[in-house]
């Protein structure tokens, strides 16, 4: 990978772009909990112009040949929000980083008692295909 920094060419070696990588996810990975955006909000890096770039840049992730290696989807929607000054502001506040963090929770579980019964066999689906189907004698 090329990288223009000033009049300068600097060419990354592979071991340098695979520690990027590691690096970048894992901080994108992180954006996925509110109380973090939070901590970050405070400490006015979502204020810095360069901080904000750099968010910008991270866009990336959101291709699907970065995107498979993402354990936690919600970065990506954070990714989003943070684009929009109206959420960087917002997310100072410890309240509303509370109310997304409870948001967060109830959808996992939401989520996973949902595919928990979507999973499980239905004894009333099979009793309504048997009663559907007609009965076969010889």
């Amino acid at each position: 990978m090329l990288i223009v920094c000033n009049v300068y060419f600097i060419t990354e070696t592979e071991e340098q772009q695979c520690l990027r990588f590691q690096i970048e996810l894992e901080f994108i990975q992180c954006l996925a909990n509110p109380n973090y955006l939070n901590f970050l909000a405070q400490r006015n890096y979502l204020k810095d112009k360069a901080f904000i770039s750099y968010l910008k840049y991270l866009q990336y992730w959101k291709r699907p040949e970065y995107a498979k290696y993402i354990k936690y989807p919600m970065c990506l929607y954070f990714l989003e929000l943070l684009q929009y000054e109206h959420f960087r502001r917002e997310i100072t506040s410890a309240q509303c980083a509370k109310f997304i963090d409870d948001q967060q929770i109830l959808h996992w579980q939401h989520y996973t008692r949902k595919r928990t019964r979507f999973l499980q066999p239905q004894p009333e689906a099979a009793a309504v295909t048997a009663a559907v189907q007609p009965s076969q004698k010889p």
